[in-house]
């Protein structure tokens, strides 16, 4: 079996994917007719990811309003379910540029170096956000099963650490993008694209490999057996004697609906990119397979981008604790701005009789 990649030629999901699974080297050199469902897709993509950028941006500032200005400081799953919210923030931002680049026939327009930093703020979004949600099944995980002999492990001050750590490996497996994301002039199609030129295709396998592996197998693989080991101990321990253990179980709820919604959102796109890999390997080969990856592609990608939508929702609807906090911080604000009104009448007070 040959194994080796075709001759470079760009795809048209090589100019609409801004998860750069396809690239300059991904059309395993067929000549196959495009599909007409790509006339439909440029005409919603860009009023698409307005639409989710808008929203989901509103969400999230008002999940890391409550978060951050709560008088009470945030618990570790809040920590890591609020860089989860900064995460999906870094993705959202940057989907307004993606959606100037179809309304401008795929022509980039902001230079090189906003090329190579909004893909690979797609692409820290895309590690970060999975390892965050590790964290979090991880917490529940010590908080149910392992609560009285690692509870010490579960400290805001080591959170934070972690969530650092994940900043710092969402950027260090974001390399690749930063240093092969090129704006270059596509005479195939007669647009000037922001697009991966990676050196050879040895080392686009090693990237897809490294985002099968580390993207979407290991962290899967933890959060697996943490889900599982957290739902066998929501059958099986009597938590409602106790207060706190009820409390925990509440916040693990939540988790649990924000892992479920991520795997539901995220899955199709790794899979596809597993499919992907085999296509150019010459495993799978044909017409309708070409044209059923690259409209999946996009597909899976925009499915991909619901879910930093809908994790602001699924606080507010499952989230009993987030709804909490929401009204005592609603409290909080209208009992400072009583505060304030009772100190400038209590000055006008004093300049009144100052005056007399």
């Amino acid at each position: 079996m040959d194994t080796s990649y075709a001759t470079p030629t760009p795809s048209v999901s090589s100019l609409t994917d801004p998860f750069n699974m396809w690239s300059n080297g991904t059309s395993n050199g067929s000549h196959c007719p495009e599909s007409e469902a790509w006339d439909w897709l440029y005409t919603m993509q860009p009023v698409y990811m307005v639409v989710i950028s808008v929203l989901g941006i509103v969400g999230n500032v008002f999940v890391l309003t409550v978060f951050c200005f709560h008088k009470k400081p945030c618990t570790v799953a809040e920590i890591y379910l609020s860089n989860l919210a900064a995460a999906d923030l870094l993705l959202l931002s940057c989907l307004p540029f993606w959606a100037a680049n179809v309304a401008n026939g795929f022509n980039w327009q902001f230079g090189d170096l906003m090329c190579r930093l909004v893909n690979a703020g797609i692409k820290m979004n895309m590690y970060s956000s999975i390892y965050f949600l590790v964290l979090v099944s991880a917490d529940r995980y010590v908080a149910l099963v392992h609560a009285m002999s690692h509870g010490r492990m579960r400290r805001p001050r080591y959170a934070k650490l972690s969530c650092l750590a994940v900043w710092c490996l969402g950027l260090l497996l974001s390399v690749p993008v930063l240093n092969f994301r090129k704006v270059q002039h596509v005479a195939q199609y007669n647009v000037t694209a922001c697009m991966l030129d990676f050196p050879s295709p040895e080392v686009e396998l090693a990237c897809d490999v490294m985002l099968i592996l580390l993207g979407f197998a290991v962290p899967l693989a933890a959060i697996s057996y943490c889900t599982y080991r957290i739902i066998h101990a929501l059958h099986t321990q009597r938590m409602e004697r106790f207060n706190a253990e009820n409390t925990e179980r509440k916040a693990t709820v939540l988790v649990l609906a924000v892992l479920l919604a991520f795997l539901l959102c995220w899955i199709p796109l790794h899979l596809l990119t597993i499919v992907d890999i085999l296509w150019r390997l010459r495993v799978l080969s044909g017409c309708a397979l070409e044209n059923a990856l690259d409209i999946c592609s996009q597909l899976f990608t925009y499915l991909a981008f619901i879910n930093s939508l809908l994790n602001p929702i699924l606080y507010v609807i499952v989230g009993k604790n987030f709804r909490k906090k929401v009204r005592e911080l609603a409290k909080q604000i209208n009992l400072s701005r009583k505060k304030a009104g009772s100190t400038k009448s209590q000055l006008s007070t004093l300049k009144t009789f100052a005056s007399n």
